[in-house]
């Protein structure tokens, strides 16, 4: 092989990719970051990709998950340049006839936008957080740790008692919008849950999309929907200067070609153009399940019960995003949405339910439900003063924005959408840029089909079955090869839990237990497989 060698090879570097580099340097291995396209980031990127001085992240742009997660707490990128912006309001859900209910980081104007829905659903939403609040540490430590999360778990249960622990694993087991019917009487507190489960391909409707819903509200309500400086792209720059600090490297425009495997272990990758690269203690692939099996895999290494399950891996739904330069705020109508951050918009609560039944049944829904991110108020330097940074992306079924003309009617759609509750908005508009799925793919390789989650968010495609049926940690059957991205445990957004818990394993693998671990791992996997 080449004489160019790293302790460790990364393949992509995304957020998880960067954040697995940063733990294994931390731990004093060389590592090496090979990304197929020109620039790192994978999702969490920023370019002026509409009008001079406008700062429009290309995918992702708040990050509610980053902000709390312990792996991304515990790099302190805020040594490496990083800091975070928060628009006067974290969200806000405009209804169809223009009412709108807001979500703030002071619980006080959150429980009276709500109580204006419905009285005592101030109090109501009072009592959700208080409840949060008791269990954020456990439960956020146990969603981040390599699964089975024993430790979280036993301190999460010392929390609660057993009596309440079992009522939590119901309450997140239940549709979105089962649990906002047990616990509001009005639709503002309701959509403000559902809204955001919403936020995943799932429809509220779906068991098990109430755990995102009530997630992403109450860390909204703790700690809110946080932006990057700058752009998302900063993110991604304190992550690489933080790896680079402790001699780590990043290679772009180096896309891998293969995985070199011989006696069931991982030995290094060869790029595109045929050159090798040894990594003496592990490979990470920051890359969707299928693209790593049976792809960056040779199959013949792989057990042919995985490759079967595979077969039957469920991609998120499509996505179509529209970033705009604007040359003034955006006129809601809906005066409390002027300042918030991120703005859901389009549909009630019955139209959240239709709305994810169309997709379920690949039909295009006829009324999009829309996200819509102010980013200029979030961050006033994404654009110059006086003018709006924004973007909306709503979902579609996969394959159906094949054509141009199929693309451009659901922008249209979504303009009009926009226009209806901020009349005047199409005035604005300096200049746009659309990425329908295919865009999204076509920059970012990792977002198949414009899936930008690495798979479902289904409860058959969460912990032990994601990405497949298996243990739900980030070994693969290859020895010292590893899943670091968003197809693994605990799956998408941007939070660096794939990442983290990719370079743990690397690490157990590699430590003085390291044969015990790899023992167990085969056996594991010789149970699940053969």
């Amino acid at each position: 092989m080449s004489t160019e060698a790293a302790d460790a090879v990364v393949i992509g570097a995304g957020h998880n990719g960067l954040v697995a580099a940063n733990l294994l340097a931390d731990a004093g291995w060389s590592v090496l970051v090979l990304e197929a396209t020109e620039h790192p980031g994978g999702a969490v990127q920023t370019a002026e990709l509409t009008e001079p001085g406008f700062h429009n992240d290309l995918f992702s742009s708040f990050y509610p998950l980053g902000a709390v997660s312990p792996v991304l707490r515990g790099l302190k990128l805020e040594e490496h340049g990083l800091r975070w912006r928060h628009a006067p309001d974290v969200l806000a859900h405009i209804l169809p006839d223009d009412r709108c209910a807001v979500l703030s980081r002071h619980l006080d104007r959150t429980m009276a936008s709500v109580d204006e829905f419905a009285p005592g659903d101030g109090a109501a939403w009072r009592r959700l957080t208080e409840q949060w609040q008791e269990l954020r540490d456990p439960l956020l430590a146990a969603l981040f740790t390599p699964f089975p999360p024993v430790r979280p778990a036993l301190k999460l249960l010392r929390r609660t008692g057993t009596g309440d622990a079992v009522r939590l694993a119901r309450m997140l087991t239940l549709p979105a919008r089962r649990l906002a019917d047990e616990l509001f009487t009005g639709e503002g507190a309701k959509l403000l849950l559902a809204g955001n489960a919403a936020h995943s391909d799932l429809s509220v409707d779906n068991a098990g999309s109430a755990v995102f819903g009530w997630l992403l509200a109450m860390v909204g309500q703790d700690t809110g929907f946080p932006v990057p400086a700058g752009g998302a792209g900063e993110l991604t720059a304190a992550l690489v200067r933080r790896l680079e600090s402790r001699g780590g490297s990043v290679h772009c425009g180096r896309p891998v070609g293969e995985i070199l495997v011989a006696g069931g272990r991982a030995l290094g990758v060869r790029d595109a153009a045929g050159d090798p690269v040894r990594a003496h203690r592990a490979v990470l692939a920051d890359v969707p399940a299928p693209v790593l099996y049976g792809g960056l895999v040779a199959p013949e290494w792989l057990p042919s019960r995985l490759l079967d399950d595979l077969r039957t891996f469920e991609w998120d739904s499509a996505t179509v995003k529209v970033n705009w330069a604007l040359s003034g705020p955006v006129p809601w109508t809906a005066e409390n949405a002027r300042g918030a951050g991120t703005i859901h918009l389009g549909t009630d609560l019955d139209g959240l339910s239709a709305f994810g039944g169309e997709l379920a049944r690949g039909r295009t829904p006829r009324r999009p439900f829309l996200l819509f991110g102010q980013m200029t108020t979030s961050d006033p330097d994404r654009s110059p003063a006086g003018t709006e940074a924004a973007w909306a992306y709503t979902h579609v079924p996969r394959g159906s924005m094949a054509g141009r003309g199929a693309l451009e009617r659901r922008v249209k759609r979504i303009e009009e959408t926009v226009e209806a509750h901020a009349p005047g908005f199409a005035g604005l508009v300096k200049n746009r840029h659309v990425q329908g799925p295919a865009e999204l793919a076509e920059h970012n390789p990792a977002l198949v089909g414009g899936a930008i989650n690495g798979g479902t968010t289904a409860i058959h495609q969460q912990l032990f079955f994601r990405p497949v049926p298996g243990t739900g940690r980030a070994d693969t059957p290859v020895d010292r090869l590893y899943l670091a991205g968003a197809s693994a445990h605990p799956g998408g957004a941007v939070h660096g839990g794939p990442g983290a818990n990719a370079a743990r394993a690397a690490l157990a693998r590699a430590g003085n237990l390291g044969g015990g671990y790899a023992a167990v791992i085969r056996a594991a996997h010789r149970a699940l497989y053969s």
